[in-house]
């Protein structure tokens, strides 16, 4: 688990065009903002 204050662990991520990002690609930003809507687009 990561603490607070420590760097959140590099991953990679498909976005909502199918792009693949990496949190790495965001480094030296001010924020990095995730949002997970994981039902919203399963038609179910």
């Amino acid at each position: 688990m990561v603490e607070v204050g420590q760097p959140a662990p590099d991953f990679t991520l498909r976005s909502h065009d199918g792009q693949q990002v990496t949190l790495s690609q965001f480094r030296g930003q001010k924020a990095v903002v995730l949002s997970f809507h994981i039902a919203s687009f399963t038609g179910g």
